[in-house]
Parts: structure tokens; sequence; C-alpha cells
């Protein structure tokens, strides 16, 4: 194969996802009526502002070869401190800052500190108890989802401060802000891992993690660093969601794990650790939004999501196993 032709192959196989969305939004523009217009593409995207923030941390931690099922639990119990302290109906405490705009770092710092330390939790259970990473993270998607209910007896949190409504209701090019703070998060979160010491630690690691011990890595400190930052980005993504719904309730959230694991892996990430690009897993959440949108608008049964979706992360296996496949020929 000539290199020209090589590299053409390559490209396709690391953006295969990208092409996929692009192939989907094409084929339901021009077959689902009211699909093709501004206003549709701008709600895929604040649909997936969520979702995705969510995926980077869980993204994350399968790279590095292990697995974090608490991420949806913390994203709700994030949910639920935000919306317990800063909510003023329900349980809501009300609590009030002054300037009023210091309830947007306030309740972030809030929502991060919980997710960081769930996710220290289950770094030192998985790293140094050397307890399974699956079993773990199971473990706390049971507990803190426990305590998501223990914490507010079942009932909800209603109306946010404004100043925190304000981000998921001010558009700017028709997009909410919400939707642009997981646009900034891919972005960051995809250069830490092409462009830094850590991101390629942690690719190594995922790939042969004694191999990147004997190669001097402090793969337990890098390990360590990837749960905490799961945790704290499953925080954020449940502190948006609070944001999104003014509020937060017990049941918040449910079903968002196998969602997340969806677009991961639709988005190129080897369950196998090692191989994987957050831009990607982007691509997969908008795919997996463009085809909720396709759905509602063709007024089908919510049950058909769940259909697409689970042969999407079957298809995404396959190609995953034909590429690996591709690969070791081209090598």
């Amino acid at each position: 194969m000539q290199p020209n032709q090589r590299r053409s192959l390559e490209f396709a196989l690391d953006n295969l996802v990208w092409f996929m969305l692009l192939a989907v939004l094409v084929v339901f523009s021009l077959t689902v009526p009211n699909y093709f217009q501004l206003g549709i593409f701008a709600n895929i995207i604040e649909q997936s502002s969520v979702l995705g923030v969510m995926s980077i941390g869980l993204a994350l931690v399968i790279i590095a070869g292990h697995m974090d099922l608490s991420v949806e639990s913390v994203a709700a119990f994030s949910a639920m401190a935000t919306g317990i302290l800063f909510a003023s109906s329900g349980i809501g405490m009300g609590i009030t800052l002054t300037p009023g705009w210091l309830v947007v770092p306030v309740s972030i710092l809030v929502g991060l500190g919980v997710g960081a330390a769930i996710g220290a939790l289950n770094g030192f259970l998985v790293i140094k108890i050397k307890m399974n990473a699956f079993i773990v993270t199971l473990s706390s998607f049971i507990w803190v989802r426990g305590l998501v209910v223990a914490s507010s007896g079942g009932r909800s949190a209603q109306n946010l401060a404004d100043e925190l409504r304000f981000l998921a209701i001010q558009r700017v090019l028709g997009i909410p802000l919400t939707a642009y703070i997981a646009i900034v998060c891919f972005v960051g979160f995809s250069f830490m891992m092409a462009k830094t010491r850590f991101g390629r630690h942690l690719l190594m690691i995922g790939g042969n993690e004694n191999a990147a011990f004997r190669a001097g890595i402090k793969v337990d400190k890098v390990l360590m660093i990837a749960f905490i930052l799961s945790g704290a980005i499953a925080a954020l993504a449940g502190w948006l969601l609070a944001i999104r719904t003014s509020g937060a309730t017990a049941n918040l959230g449910a079903g968002m794990l196998f969602n997340a694991f969806a677009a991961v892996v639709i988005g190129g990430v080897s369950l196998k650790g090692g191989l994987g690009a957050l831009p990607g897993v982007y691509a997969g959440v908008l795919l997996l939004s463009s085809i909720n949108t396709a759905i509602n608008l063709m007024g089908l049964p919510a049950h058909y999501t769940q259909v697409i979706h689970g042969l999407l992360v079957l298809a995404a296996v396959l190609l995953d196993t034909l590429k690996q496949t591709i690969r070791k020929k081209l090598a």
C-alpha cells in the first residue's frame, strides 16, 4: 500500500464516527420532515451537553484500562447538592450570596468537591487496595444513588437561583451557554490528551500497564488522577443537569450511564484501554442526540431509542474489532 493511501485509511479509521454522524444527518435531513433546520441542529447540540460532559470522565478511565460505573450517580448527587443548597422551592434551602453571581462559582466548587471525593475513594480502593474497578464503581453507583434519595427524602428541589438559570436560558447563536461549557470541556480535555504528558501516559497505561511502569511512569498517580477527574467531571455534568431542570429530583439522570457508555464506545474508545480520542466521543454523543431527535420528530415510541442505541453499541464494538484487525495488517 502506498504511503498516501495508508495515511488516508488511517485518517478514515480515526474519524469514522464523524463520517457516520455526517451520513446520519444527511439521511435524516432528506427523509425526516422538518429535520433540516438550524433550530433542530442547535437543539441537538443543547441536548448533548450533559451527556457529553459525563462521557469525558468515563472515557478517561476507560482509556486508562479501567471502568467507572459511578458517573451517573455522582452526577445525580452533585445535582441534588446544588438543588438543596441553591433552590428556593421544595427541599431547597435557597441560600443567597452577595454579590449574586458568586452562586455560580460556589455551586460549581461544591459539585466538583463532591465528585472529586467520590472519585478519590474509587481510585483508592482500586489502586491501593487492589479491588476490581467494576465492583468498586458498581458499589459506588448504588450507594451514591442511595445518598441522593436519603438526602432528599425522595422529594425535589426546584427553582434555582436566577444567576444559575441564566446559563441555561441565555443563548448565543441559538445555543445555550451550558452547551458552550460542554464544548469548552471537550476542547480542553482533548488538548490535554493529545498534547500533555498526562494524556500520553494515560494512553500508555491503558495499552500496557506493566510496560508503562517499567518505563518509569508513575502509574498509581496517573490512575488516581484519572478517577478523581472522572468523579469531578461527572459532578460538573450533574451541575449542568440541575441548571437545565432548575433543580433536582431523586431519580434525576437515571439511565444516563448506559447512554454515556454508548457514546464512548461509538466514539471509538476501546474497552480494552489504550485507544481512543475525545473528539470521537463528542461525535458519538452528537450521533445519539441526532437519532433521538429524529425519533421524536417521527413520533415513534420511546423504546425505539433503546433498540437503536443498543444496535449502535454492538456495531461500534464490531467496528472497533475490524479497525484493530486492519491496523495490525498495516503495521
